[in-house]
């Protein structure tokens, strides 16, 4: 790829110590970065004491303002080769603009992960009912799939997104791209490194509690799985980790009972590194659980349901149990604990995953490639994504004058 002004415009400041997505964010950067491109990351929100520092990348921040047209004539003077937006409600938010003001950009969506999907799952969750169409199509995926559409074309995290998404909402695969977490490879000096079996200790979950799944997580272990296994092991302890815990997390906290609320994480691949098994019974989400990579890149293995290692081993084994059933999850987690040999293997399948499935040098390459087609073919490009030129013409027109009449309402 030559070096392009390449405009990444974010919901958040990025904060790869708090999120999955906040390292895919990083993650792209670093590989435009390479590239000798010329990076802008754009930003309404405040910056958080997490914040990733950019400026050491060589990336330009820029504040933006919701609602406001010197967004418009941000864009007129920068001119940016390549935008990329970060989930679809900021394609909302500022897609009207960059296509008034600069429609020759490539316009790129990250979605992270399918919040319909997310959605949909919860609320299936809610009513104890079996997650089907009635939940999947819901307000969110005709948002959702409306940024789709209108971009040129969007990165997918999950082999089950891409096929939801070109099965359920036929969209068409030549505006969608299969783009996994991007890892460098393991190699046996590393794993050589790792704490050993005798060495770890319990179990432990991490993830962001702003993200409801993992709260969710967090109360089925706390209800319906720790006062079965504590039992079947007496003085083992469960170790939470989690950026963002609020006071009802926080006083889930019980030594006596070896459940521990240990807050943010300063590094979580250093502390996960320190537990036998990572304990993930995640009931609904969607994308990839950037948790059970962390797992694998410091030699833990895991317990999770299929929600959780959705997408993330194809047909390689996975790196521990995946099981529905509590109850049958509780007796996968004991003899992982106490089994020597089936813990050395299931480590090894991380590896294989990890080598495999997220690797850097390979998605990288195919990404690259993406986008040197796609530059030299964009107009014939987005005839062939016609329904995402009605929706500019008409939906964005609905989206623009909503925006323009907040601004008249701000002047006021």
């Amino acid at each position: 790829m030559e070096a392009k002004k390449v405009l990444f415009i974010g919901l958040v400041w990025p904060e790869p110590t708090s999120s999955a997505g906040g390292i895919r964010t990083v993650q792209l950067i670093e590989l435009f970065v390479a590239q000798g491109a010329q990076v802008y990351f754009a930003c309404a929100a405040a910056k958080g004491e997490f914040s990733f520092n950019l400026q050491k990348l060589g990336v330009t921040e820029q504040s933006i303002a919701l609602n406001d047209p010197s967004f418009n004539t941000f864009i007129k003077e920068l001119q940016p080769d390549i935008v990329i937006y970060d989930k679809f409600m900021i394609e909302e938010q500022y897609g009207w603009r960059i296509q008034q003001e600069w429609p020759n950009a490539l316009t790129i969506l990250d979605t992270i992960d399918l919040h319909c999907l997310r959605v949909g799952r919860q609320l299936a969750e809610k009513v104890n009912a079996d997650f089907s169409n009635e939940h999947l199509f819901n307000d969110t995926a005709k948002r959702e799939i409306a940024a789709i559409l209108r971009c040129d074309f969007s990165l997918i995290i999950s082999e089950i997104e891409m096929n939801i998404l070109q099965e359920q909402f036929k969209i068409d695969g030549n505006i969608l791209f299969y783009l996994p977490l991007l890892e460098d490879k393991l190699k046996e000096q590393t794993s050589n490194t790792w704490k050993t079996y005798e060495e770890r200790e319990g179990f432990t979950f991490i993830g962001n509690f702003l993200h409801e799944p993992n709260w969710h997580t967090v109360q089925t272990i706390k209800t319906k799985i720790w006062p079965i296994l504590s039992k079947k092991l007496p003085g083992v302890g469960v170790h939470i980790y989690g950026a963002y815990a609020s006071q009802k997390v926080l006083q889930l906290n019980n030594p006596k009972e070896n459940f521990f609320i240990h807050g943010r994480a300063e590094n979580a691949r250093e502390s996960i590194a320190k537990h036998r098994i990572l304990l993930a019974p995640i009931i609904f989400g969607a994308g990839v659980k950037g948790k059970f990579i962390d797992a694998m890149q410091v030699g833990t293995p895991s317990i999770t349901t299929h929600v959780g290692a959705e997408s993330m081993n194809g047909t390689l084994p996975w790196n521990g149990f995946i099981e529905d059933n509590l109850d049958a999850l509780i007796e996968q987690a004991v003899q992982l604990y106490n089994n020597k040999n089936l813990w050395l293997q299931a480590q090894q399948n991380g590896i294989q995953i990890i080598n495999q499935r997220y690797n850097k040098q390979k998605y990288s390459a195919l990404f690259l490639q993406k986008l040197k087609d796609l530059t030299g073919n964009l107009s014939n490009h987005r005839y062939q994504n016609f329904i995402g030129q009605v929706l500019k013409h008409h939906t964005l027109q609905s989206t623009k004058y909503l925006s323009l009449w907040i601004e008249e309402k701000n002047k006021s």
